[in-house]
């Protein structure tokens, strides 16, 4: 089974198990990879049913299943989802004379449907290394090389291959659908390819009930997805975010980082994505691999506490009631190293050899009153600590 008909199935799996919102994105991406304009305007109308109709869940499955099927025997064109890196930095650094702030030197590789989270406190270098991975920043050394599809010709068409999103977005005028079908014709797409391109992409961003609206009276969170929007239809190479969760509530972030895995890994138009982030377990939920700065060098294991640079643990984040003194004598027997207490939560270091199952015995046993418990051994929340 390929890529393509795999993805279908999860689609049809989805309708089936009732989870429906998922079901209709998910089904959005694969009538996106097909190409045609002729599949986009079946899904518009099932669109404009499920909006104006209000189905059951069975209802929509039914309907569902049927454009399923239509969106199968479309099929996709085939691409290359090869493993070259779409960016190649090396050895790049920026300096800036006032405060002294020094960026790397650091070595980033991004690769097609690849998601890098970039994650440390504010002032550390965040910002400053996405705008020279997005060519807004000419590092003082170092190289970065890029590897897109076709050979980007001069500056102004690098920029097109590479989008860079800042934390303030900015102001647009007029309507929604104005805006993104504007966008599409500076790209060359007019005409119906055009209309119903731009109505896929504001009902896959969950902005059909506002389509009508213009872009000042969207909420802060709908005004980002409304400009992921916009940016998708440019057809990016490698998306750049600065903080794209900030002022969104939880499900919010969770469904634009759901999205963005999706979307990033399109079989019609894959693109790398690098985002910074201060929502470290929400983002390391969907990034195949973290870059921690802190005070613009990257941070690992041996750099941030080199007196266990050849050691393991099993670290624990916990929110106990208990007292430091009763916790460490309670769980010596589950192998228990050291604890450190941030004054709101205890991290709790384990030998190596032992799993968060043996811990949770010790602490049932123990009864060891515990609201909330979590393994960061690989996480980068483990950097936060000191």
């Amino acid at each position: 089974m390929d890529i393509f008909e795999n993805r279908l199935s999860e689609v049809s799996q989805h309708y089936q198990n009732g989870d429906v919102s998922l079901g209709f994105r998910r089904m959005i991406d694969s009538a996106l990879d097909t190409g045609k304009t002729s599949i986009l305007k079946d899904m518009i109308e099932f669109t404009e049913w499920k909006y104006k109709a209000q189905p059951d869940t069975a209802a929509e499955n039914q309907k569902a299943q049927g454009l399923i099927l239509k969106i199968r025997n479309a099929g996709t064109p085939a691409k290359d989802l090869s493993a070259q890196p779409l960016i190649l930095a090396k050895g790049i650094s920026k300096s800036y004379s006032k405060g002294g702030f020094k960026l790397g030197p650091l070595d980033v590789s991004v690769q097609k449907s690849e998601i890098v989270g970039l994650v440390g406190e504010n002032g550390n270098g965040k910002t400053t290394l996405l705008r020279a991975l997005g060519g807004e920043l000419q590092p003082d050394s170092g190289k970065i090389d890029y590897h897109f599809s076709t050979p980007y010709k001069n500056s102004y068409d690098l920029q097109t291959r590479l989008v860079y999103i800042p934390q303030r977005i900015e102001v647009l005028r007029g309507g929604l659908m104005d805006n993104l079908q504007f966008t599409l014709t500076t790209h060359g797409i007019t005409g119906e390819d055009n209309f119903y391109l731009a109505q896929t992409m504001l009902a896959r961003m969950g902005l059909w009930p506002y389509k009508d609206l213009n872009w000042n009276r969207l909420s802060s969170g709908y005004k980002m997805r409304f400009e992921l929007a916009r940016t998708l239809l440019r057809k990016p190479e490698v998306l750049l975010l600065d903080e794209p969760l900030a002022n969104l509530d939880i499900l919010a972030q969770q469904i634009i980082l759901e999205d963005l895995r999706y979307l990033s890994s399109s079989l019609l138009h894959p693109f790398g994505v690098v985002l910074s982030s201060q929502q470290l377990y929400e983002v390391e939920k969907v990034s195949d691999k973290i870059i921690f700065l802190d005070k613009g060098k990257l941070v690992n294991d041996s750099s941030i506490q080199p007196e266990i640079e050849n050691e393991k643990y099993l670290i624990l984040e916990v929110d106990s009631s208990a007292e430091r003194e009763k916790l460490q004598l309670q769980l010596q027997s589950a192998g228990l190293v050291k604890v450190h207490f941030n004054g709101g939560n205890y991290v709790l270091y384990f030998a190596e050899d032992k799993s968060i199952q043996d811990v949770m015995a010790v602490m049932s046993s123990e009864k060891i009153p515990v609201t909330y418990i979590r393994d960061i051994s690989n996480s980068s929340r483990r950097f936060f600590i000191n």
